[in-house]
């Protein structure tokens, strides 16, 4: 195409998509501009097509804005933006109106390693010049003073990037600033602080930390950090005893200028702590260099730097504690030390990114259980709690707190603090929203104490939380709702007006979840006022009851919810009677075949077992038409504790309601506790140790099997004596008159092991 053929240039401009900015007030519309080069005869010649957006900043939006008119005006303004889609400019202006701060401010500060300011005696009075680099390393070897203008200019150069690549390749420079800073390091925090800058340049970019590793730097930096703190506690304890001495002599001046030099040198010192400090953390971005610094004391020299008043060292400090605490040794290490202790100062203050990165500190921390504890116990219960109303700080002192609620010791301490209520006010200010995931596991956590449930059901509150439950079909709102229901206290009167709510849930094709949660909730509602029969009629839950007993059925979670709810109900006599018409006896046996293997299942179910026979009706189904006493004598020498004494006090009531049961139990017990004995009998070793085993002229008292050749021992009632082998006459009266003789006559828990040592230590 020939210049001179061009006659003009048209563009077409063509509307894209239309979306919010995802930080700022402002919309953001995508379009596409197709350029095109029109010939002298007005047809096309070259065209070009391009992609491009336009924001359109809204200043003025904010919570009063009249959105239509703005959307209106928005359109006529930009004609990228058809006037057909003015709904779709409200909708997103609606959006921008009503999304959370959060989201609009900018983004959170981060340490970045060139955001160090320049410092006091950085300052030149001529530019640095890369040509003249020989020059500025000449004036290193000499005096002090020339050497901190040599390594200022140095570092001129070197906190622009595009140098670092050439002042890389003169190992003359580098080496000498290397070496002027182990020797003279001492002698000038000046020098030493501008020499480390530096180096700290190189340091900002991962490639150039084997050359900082080389001169070995990173050592030399931790030294100076350590001498540099020694060197403030004794500016400390000279500060002090001047202070000490000018009140004794009533003069204030020697003190005053002490103070005024105290501050002129910690000024210094913090600016050469922060650059070497930020040259570390820089190197740490390799867990090797990261663990060498750890064997050197890193986190010591941390938290003793935590005394500090400059808040923008504290940021640094507190920022390389955070990246530090992921490891489980560091994280050790701040628990050796008053860690906490030192943060908790910290908390709350008015500089956010230092009380932002604190609580982040914090909630690493919060993982341990101990620091926790150190937590509580350093007073940060109530700070937390206080930040709960800073909108910014609110998530992180959430988990915090979550964390800490997790420690059955301390869930009655937030009953002492507003915490409870702002959790509560939060709760219902979600609206149809679901809960953040924190607010609602934190609420779950403190309803699982009674003084918290008491609180959170004041007022409307219970009445609040399970109208959102049964709005929202929530589980979590749930399970805090089920947490608070296994208090006991007038409170849990309260959940009656509700008991019809919940058992009309289980019916439904509901969420699993949900449904297991209202189940829990119903089991823990032992009110006596509380009709269960007229319940399980009304909204017809036997069958319900009865068909999710079938192993597989369900998961099994919400099948042991099922037998949980079984045992709750089975407490009302008219409603064991109708559970053990329907058969539910049966499917309970089956059910505990099927989970044998599983103590919570076959602790309910024997549960279960326990409440029925206490009812005359259901007593008498258990006992004359299942075999269920059978499977409760295989449980009697459980394993598992609980399981073990349920089943006792179960066969325990049997025994006294049935003679054939009786004494089928009391000779189970009687063979358990003889087998136990007559198999460490023959187990026993008759040798030297075992005098009570022979008899005066050496030869064994009874030989191996004889023992159970003397049925006279187990059988008569001579040998039945007290544990301590004392045989008095009153003891034979009461056998022979029957007084140690069970209900149904047969011998009551006499422990015949003890009897039997007895009988065998009178015979020797």
């Amino acid at each position: 195409m020939q210049a001179d053929d061009a006659r003009y240039l048209k563009r077409k401009y063509k509307g894209g998509s239309l979306d919010v900015h995802p930080t700022e007030k402002a919309l953001v519309v995508q379009y596409e501009v197709e350029a095109t080069i029109l010939g002298e005869t007005g047809d096309p010649m070259l065209g070009e097509r391009k992609e491009c957006q336009k924001i359109i900043r809204l200043k003025s939006l904010n919570s009063n804005t009249d959105i239509a008119s703005l959307a209106r005006k928005v359109v006529e303004e930009c004609r990228l933006i058809s006037p057909s889609r003015l709904p779709e400019v409200e909708q997103l202006l609606f959006y921008l109106q009503n999304r959370k701060k959060s989201a609009e401010k900018k983004e959170k500060k981060q340490i970045k390693p060139r955001d160090l300011t320049p410092f006091e005696g950085m300052e030149l009075d001529e530019e640095a010049n890369i040509n003249s680099i020989d020059d500025y390393v000449e004036l290193l070897y000499e005096d002090i003073p020339e050497k901190i203008r040599g390594a200022t200019l140095i570092l001129h150069l070197a906190r622009n990037p595009d140098n670092l690549e050439e002042l890389l390749q003169n190992e003359t420079a580098l080496g000498a600033l290397a070496r002027v800073l182990r020797e003279d390091w001492k002698q000038s925090v000046d020098l030493a602080t501008t020499i480390i800058y530096v180096f700290f340049c190189f340091s900002s970019f991962s490639q150039f930390h084997g050359l900082i590793t080389h001169y070995k730097i990173g050592a030399l930096c931790m030294s100076i950090i350590e001498h540099e703190l020694k060197r403030y506690d004794l500016w400390q304890d000279e500060l002090q005893k001047k202070k000490k001495a000018d009140i004794l002599s009533n003069l204030k001046k020697e003190y005053e200028k002490a103070l005024k030099k105290y501050h002129g040198l910690l000024t210094k010192q913090e600016q050469l702590l922060r650059v070497a400090l930020y040259l570390l953390l820089n190197l740490s971005e390799d867990t090797r260099t990261e663990l060498k610094m750890r064997n050197k004391n890193i986190v010591h020299l941390l938290v003793k730097t935590l005394d500090r008043d400059s808040e923008e060292l504290l940021v640094l400090v507190v920022s390389f504690l955070k990246k530090l605490s992921i490891f489980l040794e560091n994280k050790n290490d701040m628990a050796e030390i008053d860690t906490v202790e030192k943060l908790a100062k910290l908390v709350p203050c008015e500089h956010e990114d230092l009380l932002n990165v604190t609580l982040r500190l914090l909630l690493n921390l919060s993982f341990d259980t101990g620091l926790c504890s150190k937590m509580v116990h350093a007073d940060l219960l109530p700070k937390l709690t206080s930040l709960l109303e800073d909108e910014a700080q609110r998530q992180i002192a959430m988990c915090i707190l979550y964390h800490i609620s997790m420690d059955d010791r301390f869930k009655s301490m937030f009953a002492y603090t507003d915490c409870i209520p702002q959790v509560m006010k939060m709760l219902f200010d979600c609206g149809e929203e679901r809960f953040d995931a924190e607010l609602i596991s934190f609420c779950i956590n403190l309803a699982a104490n009674k003084r918290n449930a008491q609180i959170m059901c004041e007022g409307n509150g219970l009445k609040m939380l399970m109208k959102r439950a049964l709005k929202l079909k929530d589980p979590l709102m749930m399970k805090m709702i089920r947490n608070i229901s296994q208090h006991d206290g007038p409170f849990k009167n309260l959940f009656i007006d509700y008991v019809g709510d919940l058992a009309a849930q289980i019916g439904l094709k509901e969420e699993e979840e949900f449904v297991i949660e209202c189940l829990g909730t119903l089991s823990n509602l032992t009110i006596p006022d509380l009709d269960w029969e007229l319940v399980l009629k009304e909204y017809n839950l036997v069958p319900y009851l009865k068909d999710h007993l079938k192993p597989g059925s369900a998961e099994d979670d919400l099948i042991l919810e099922v037998v949980i709810m079984i045992g709750t109900v089975s407490m009302d006599d008219s409603c064991a009677v109708m559970l053990a018409k329907s058969g539910i006896i049966p499917a309970l046996i089956e059910l505990l075949n099927a989970q044998q293997e599983d103590d919570e299942f076959v602790c309910q179910i024997v549960y279960v077992f326990y409440q029925m026979v206490f009812h005359q009706a259901t007593r008498d189904v258990i006992i004359k038409e299942t075999q269920a006493p059978a499977y409760l004598i295989d449980l009697m020498h459980d394993k598992n504790a609980e399981i073990r004494k349920v089943c006792d006090n179960t066969l325990d009531i049997i025994a006294e309601y049935d003679v054939e049961w009786g004494k089928k139990i009391q000779s189970e017990k009687f063979r358990w506790h003889n087998s136990q004995w007559l198999e460490m009998v023959e187990n026993r070793q008759m040798d030297e140790a075992e005098p009570f085993m022979y008899g005066d002229d050496g030869e064994p008292f009874l030989q191996n099997g004889d023992i159970l050749e003397r049925p006279d021992l187990f059988y008569s009632a001579d040998g039945i004596i007290p544990a301590d082998g004392a045989i008095s006459p009153e003891f034979f009266t009461d056998f022979q008159n029957g007084d140690l003789l069970g209900p149904q006559g047969f011998p009551s828990r006499i422990s015949f092991s003890f009897a039997y040592v007895a009988y065998i230590k009178q015979l020797i």
